[in-house]
């Protein structure tokens, strides 16, 4: 795959928080169980809550987030019109800066996309 930014930046992430699961357990466990608690299906499904994600990763500028997210996304069936819709929310809500991240979250998640669509 020759543009794997995305692939690269998770993984990067993924492997610097080792020694924070390791010096500091209870604070990544606690996180860990936010993230389940928040993330578990309720009043909306988990792809409508990795879409808000997604849209709040955008408007604060977290490319981390982007990253974390689409793949998630993709994961969970996001079709390209969901992507691109939300995209136009979250531009509403964080004006220009969050308009140059919109084209990083389609990035990210039309690399996630290809590289399952090649595992398949």
């Amino acid at each position: 795959m020759s543009n794997s930014r995305y692939h690269a930046l998770t993984g990067n992430i993924n492997q610097h928080l080792g020694p924070m699961r390791e010096n500091l357990p209870d604070v990544m466990q606690g996180f860990g169980a936010l993230a389940r608690s928040a993330m578990a299906p309720g009043a909306l499904d988990a792809k409508t809550k990795e879409l808000i994600a997604l849209a709040i990763g955008v408007a604060t500028r977290c490319e981390g987030c982007i990253g974390f997210h689409s793949k998630a996304l993709v994961r969970l069936g996001a079709t390209d019109e969901e992507i691109h819709e939300m995209l136009g929310v979250a531009v509403y809500m964080g004006g220009g800066p969050s308009l140059m991240y919109a084209a990083s979250a389609i990035e990210a998640f039309q690399e996630f996309s290809g590289a399952a669509r090649q595992a398949s």
